[in-house]
């Protein structure tokens, strides 16, 4: 079912915030998950100061809004900074709803990572905007039972 939620990244705190957002919302935290839990990602391993950090986190707040996030690895040259710390996540029904919302939403934007296969079995892409808004686009298949 699609879906819109909010994507947090993180230096280091997505653990930290998470756990005062849960109890400010007075919800619990349904999905965490670390570098650790992940095979090999890309080129290389994540340094072993990094495998405890959370690769993606889930938290229900308010009338089905789901706040995610991630903590950016340095390892690998990310820097949290305003532009780059919020991002938009459209979770849709087919590869053709991602292929095509991303490619609008690329329409004059930057800074991207064109949509693809991921090792954790989604179809993903994140665009940053002509307004300078970043989107995240995802379909995850069903799983075959």
């Amino acid at each position: 079912m699609a879906r819109v939620n909010t994507y947090l990244n993180f230096q280091g705190q997505a653990e930290e915030a998470f756990t005062f957002y849960a109890t400010t919302f007075g919800t619990e935290i349904t999905m965490l998950s670390r570098f650790s839990d992940m095979a090999a990602m890309g080129s290389g391993e994540v340094p072993a100061e990094e495998q405890g950090l959370v690769l993606h986190a889930e938290l229900p707040i308010l009338a089905g809004h789901v706040l995610m996030a991630t903590d950016m690895l340095r390892s690998m040259g990310h820097e949290t900074r305003v532009g780059n710390n919020t991002t938009i996540c459209l979770d849709v029904d087919s590869r053709e709803a991602a292929d095509r919302l991303y490619g609008a939403l690329s329409d004059g934007g930057s800074e991207g990572s064109p949509m693809a296969d991921m090792p954790w079995g989604s179809y993903w892409g994140v665009v940053l905007d002509r307004y300078g808004i970043r989107w995240m686009v995802n379909y995850s298949p069903a799983p075959v039972d």
